[in-house]
C-alpha cells in the first residue's frame, strides 16, 4: 500500500501509523518486522512534514528518538513519507507512492461507562452504610458486655436491694425492740413512784 493507504488504513482500524518514542521500542519493532522480509523489504511508520518543513509524528508524540539509516534524511525530497526496513530497522524516505507493509499503533484506552460509574459510587456508599450499620452493632455489643460484666461484678442489683433491705428491716425490728423495751422501763419506772 502507499503511504496515504496506510494512513487511511490504520485510521478506518482505530489507530495511527505507528511512532517509535526510544531504542526499546525501535527493537520491539524490528524484531517483529524481520519476521515479514519475506513478504516486504519496509513499513511506513508515522513520521511526516508539514507545511513548515517539520518533522512530526502523526500521533503528536515528541520527536525525541531517531533511527536514519546512512545519507537520510537528505533534506531535498518534496515527498517525505518514512519507512522502517525489515531488514535492519532504519529509516529512510522513500515516494510516497511505494508499496510498503505498515505498521499502525493504537492508543491504550480504558473505557468508563457512567452507568458503571455511577453503580460503583452507589455501590460504595451501600458499602459505607453497611461498615457503619456493622460498627453500631459491634459498639452495642460491647456496650451490653461492659454493663452486664459491671453487674455481675457488684451483684444484680435487685438482689442487693433485697439484701439491703432485710438488713434494715432487722435494724429497724431491733430499734423498735430496744425503744419497746425503753419505754417498758420507763414505765415500770413510772408505776414504781406512783406505788410509793
Amino acid at each position: 500500500m502507499s503511504w496515504a493507504q496506510s494512513v487511511t488504513q490504520c485510521i478506518q482500524s482505530g489507530g495511527m501509523l505507528t511512532s517509535v518514542e526510544d531504542l526499546v521500542e525501535s527493537n520491539f519493532l524490528i524484531e517483529h518486522a524481520d519476521l515479514y522480509t519475506s513478504k516486504t523489504s519496509g513499513f511506513w511508520i508515522g513520521i511526516y512534514r508539514n507545511v513548515n518543513g517539520q518533522l512530526l509524528w502523526q500521533d503528536n508524540s515528541a520527536l525525541d528518538f531517531v533511527n536514519w539509516g546512512e545519507g537520510q534524511p537528505s533534506g531535498d525530497e518534496l515527498a517525505f513519507c518514512v519507512e522502517l526496513s525489515a531488514a535492519t530497522g532504519n529509516w529512510s524516505v522513500l515516494p510516497c507512492s511505494s508499496q510498503k507493509g505498515f505498521i499502525c499503533k493504537k492508543p491504550k484506552i480504558t473505557f468508563y461507562l457512567f452507568t458503571d460509574a455511577k453503580k460503583d459510587k452507589a455501590s460504595g456508599h451501600l458499602n459505607i452504610w453497611i461498615l457503619l450499620t456493622l460498627v453500631f452493632i459491634i459498639l452495642l455489643g460491647v456496650g451490653f458486655m461492659i454493663y452486664f460484666s459491671f453487674k455481675m461484678k457488684t451483684g444484680s442489683g435487685t438482689g442487693r436491694e433485697v439484701r439491703w433491705g432485710s438488713r434494715q428491716l432487722e435494724s429497724s425490728h431491733a430499734l423498735t425492740a430496744g425503744d419497746n423495751g425503753s419505754d417498758a422501763t420507763n414505765d415500770k419506772e413510772n408505776n414504781e413512784h406512783s406505788v410509793v
